[in-house]
């Protein structure tokens, strides 16, 4: 029986991540501490534990169909690999920073400047476009402390919450692109294997639509029905209910996670009482 090849970071956030979304989509994964390949129990799927970098030629070879992967590094190796699926967790940036120190007084500032950098590529076609000169240090590590030892000007790094800048007395002046993780996949991917692929991509779709969503439920007055239910944006329509108390309804719905508060703040407005809401698990359209 064939089984669909998933690649994932071997260790750190996005790992934690991809496993998690793994298991919410009903995925048990056989793992052995320090495997560097695990098989699921009850889906046919094959899991390789890979270093990120590693992970585009995997795909570009075929010898994985799929990888849980954050763009960024698509960006960097991979940019002809397809992306069937932005996932939404493992947000970051690819930035330049410099001393915190230095006056900034715009890229003009990188000409002539050294960059040390993990994403050479991706810094490369930045500065091109910009008509920036520049003179990159590569290396693979920890790239924040080269203007401290006076090996570079600044920096390009990836940048999550910034605490790793700040402690290097570095500070970010330039975004050059925000990532998140996606579900990538190999253009060598076999007929078989793209059926499994679409029935995991359903599951994940289906997990992603009950994170950025909530269930809501409250109680309207009849005569503000109208007006409560046009707040509501919901799958199709909300469900109304009559309660037992007369002249009141039970108002059921669906909202994104992203607009919750404005929607609340508006329900009161309109005369909606007793709003309960709850997360949702998974969501199948």
């Amino acid at each position: 029986m064939s089984k669909l090849r998933i690649a994932i970071q071997k260790s750190g956030r996005l790992n934690e991540d991809s496993l998690a979304i793994l298991k919410e989509c009903g995925i048990s994964i056989d793992n052995g501490k320090d495997q560097l390949k695990a098989n699921a129990s009850n889906f046919p799927l094959e899991v390789f534990y890979l270093r990120n970098g590693d992970i585009p030629q995997y795909l570009k070879d075929g010898v994985v169909d799929i990888a849980i992967i954050g763009e960024n590094v698509l960006i960097e190796k991979g940019q002809d690999i397809a992306i069937a699926e932005r996932l939404g967790f493992s947000k970051c940036k690819v930035s330049l920073a410099i001393p915190k120190n230095q006056k900034y007084t715009g890229l003009s500032y990188f000409n002539d400047k050294r960059i040390a950098t993990s994403y050479p590529n991706t810094i490369q076609n930045y500065l091109d476009q910009k008509g920036i000169k520049s003179q990159l240090h590569i290396i693979n590590g920890s790239v924040e402390i080269a203007p401290n030892i006076g090996l570079a000007d600044g920096i390009c790094d990836i940048v999550s919450s910034g605490s790793t800048l700040f402690k290097n007395n570095l500070k970010e002046v330039e975004v050059l692109l925000t990532s998140e993780a996606v579900l990538a996949v190999s253009a060598k991917i076999s007929a078989e294997n793209q059926q499994l692929l679409n029935k995991l991509q359903f599951r994940i779709q289906s997990v992603l639509k009950g994170r950025n969503s909530k269930y809501v439920l409250l109680n309207a007055p009849n005569d503000k029905l109208e007006q409560i239910i046009a707040v509501l944006p919901g799958m199709k329509s909300p469900t109304v209910l009559p309660l037992a108390v007369s002249g009141w309804s039970s108002v059921h719905s669906v909202i994104p996670k992203s607009q919750f508060w404005e929607i609340i703040d508006e329900l009161k407005e309109k005369g909606a009482e007793s709003i309960l809401v709850c997360p949702i698990e998974k969501m199948v359209l």
